[in-house]
């Protein structure tokens, strides 16, 4: 066990690593980008974006899970897969480029029937990525894995960004869509030695293993995507645009950071199906290193917002603030619930997932429509939040009876991280009233990194100090300590030796 816990951690390091990069180019595209265009832009390529993906619904198998679950997949199962791909993307292009002209109806937007033509191309290329990718999962070779994101995420910011400053268009985003996706499949034969042959041996064995994570990603798009339907159509391009921004930013340090550890984590789980005690043991580590960084990432995103948006995102964003903050919240609690679904899924139990995330859209559901009827985005924000709240419970005891999980189990690895987040939150308030900054954006953007620094000095510290009351027990807060230790002596022995 400890030796996959630890490749588990590994894997959690490259994409975390990976991650941070990542959000971090992705946060410098969005700010630069949103001073350049306007809300409708966004709003623009986020309903052709919405488009595309409830079409991949269609196709939605995730097919990957059941090749990194068998152990014994060979080749006919790799390449059925990837030949399903292909001729999903195929048939998926051919969908977009059949609805292109009645979305653009039916939104009032006649600039979306070319933006959704490039983006069928897209699609189409999508279908040939190398399906030898899985394998870097399968084997937690997460080294080879960073290497291919990491070119997949550089390639569409090079494109977008100089084509933003020359046009300040909506087609700088869609033409960097585009490139990113075109660069990924490239990458994926560069970076795999596997070259995919046109086969469907495997097709029944395929469909039989996915037909419920079929269902369930229907569900988790819904979930996830719903509130854009209504957006676009209530409140606008503008108003779908202020809500994308502030989905965005708020969940960015907390649901996207727990992403890549969700997905060096499932690979572990699978391992460890066998052993509820193993799994059980597994599980915990895994949550206490979501909670050390997701809690105090989205509480702090609560706290200075009102910073964070002048600074950021410039004065024609004011109102993603209120938003901003609802979703931080919303993202804190997803973030502490994703890695259930992972347990169920290495247990061969999709079924779980299905039904967790069909309570989860008819709640949402009943929800969604009045608010966003009458309170326009932030009704949609407050929708998603009071959701989320409910579902917690749901989770909480559903994963208990599947791992035999007390909950003094499970609050003993997240009380120390929350009550260190309050404090940290406390302290920004209190430092904001008095630095009070000038209507001037330099002053933000000081007022702003100030309350960073002071954040991450208050929480670490408070943290430390309640990990030694407790009588400094084994855990994520011990692991980080001894990784920092290490690295200050190997930097004191370099200089020992210099």
């Amino acid at each position: 066990m400890e030796k996959i816990n630890n490749e588990i951690a590994k894997g959690a390091v490259w994409m975390v690593a990976f991650k941070l990069i990542d959000r971090g180019v992705g946060l410098a595209s969005t700010i630069v980008l949103a001073r350049l265009l306007a809300p409708a832009d966004f709003g623009l390529i986020a309903i052709a974006m919405m488009l595309i993906g409830a079409l991949q619904l269609l196709f939605a198998f995730n097919f990957d899970v059941h090749l990194i679950q068998k152990a014994d997949a060979g080749r006919d199962q790799f390449d059925t897969v990837w030949t399903f791909n292909v001729l999903f993307g195929m048939l998926c292009a051919a969908l977009l480029a059949a609805l292109a002209h009645f979305v653009a109806v039916f939104y009032r937007e006649p600039r979306l029937e070319a933006v959704v033509y490039t983006l069928a191309v897209g699609c189409f290329a999508a279908g040939f990525a190398n399906i030898g990718l899985v394998i870097f999962r399968r084997e937690m070779r997460f080294d080879r894995e960073f290497k291919y994101m990491l070119g997949k995420r550089l390639a569409p910011v090079l494109v977008t960004i100089p084509i933003a400053i020359w046009q300040q268009s909506y087609w700088a985003l869609a033409i960097g869509q585009l490139t990113g996706t075109l660069a990924s499949v490239l990458l994926s034969y560069y970076v795999s030695d596997y070259r995919p042959r046109f086969s469907l041996k495997a097709k029944s064995e395929l469909f039989h293993a996915s037909k419920w994570l079929f269902i369930n990603n229907m569900l988790q798009f819904l979930n996830g995507r719903a509130a854009e339907f209504v957006i676009g159509k209530f409140a606008g391009v503008a108003g779908l645009g202020v809500y994308t921004i502030s989905s965005e930013i708020s969940t960015l340090p907390t649901t996207e950071l727990v992403a890549p550890i969700n997905r060096a984590a499932f690979p572990g789980y699978s391992r460890l199906a066998h052993d509820i005690d193993q799994l059980r043991n597994s599980f915990l580590g895994v949550i206490s290193a979501i909670a050390l960084f997701a809690l105090p990432a989205g509480i702090g995103i609560v706290a200075v917002a009102d910073l964070m948006v002048p600074a950021v995102l410039g004065w024609k964003w004011l109102s993603a603030i209120p938003l901003i903050q609802v979703l931080a919240v919303y993202g804190v609690l997803t973030a502490l619930q994703t890695n259930i679904g992972y347990v169920y899924l290495a247990v061969g139990r999709p079924r779980l997932i299905t039904a967790v995330a069909g309570v989860q859209f008819v709640v949402l559901l009943a929800l969604l429509l009045p608010a966003t009827w009458y309170w326009g985005a932030t009704g949609a924000a407050w929708s998603f939040l009071i959701t989320a709240i409910c579902m917690v419970p749901v989770n909480q005891v559903l994963i208990a009876r599947q791992l035999h999980l007390s909950a003094f189990a499970y609050g003993a690895r997240l009380w120390r991280p929350a009550l260190a987040s309050l404090v940290m939150a406390f302290a920004l308030l209190v430092l904001k009233r008095q630095l009070a900054p000038a209507n001037e954006a330099h002053a933000y953007v000081l007022a702003l990194l100030l309350c960073v620094a002071a954040g991450a000095a208050v929480y670490a510290a408070t943290l430390y100090l309640l990990w030694r009351m407790s009588g400094r027990p084994d855990g994520v807060e011990r692991a980080c300590l001894d990784r920092v230790g290490d690295a200050v002596r190997k930097f004191g022995s370099r200089l020992n030796l210099a």
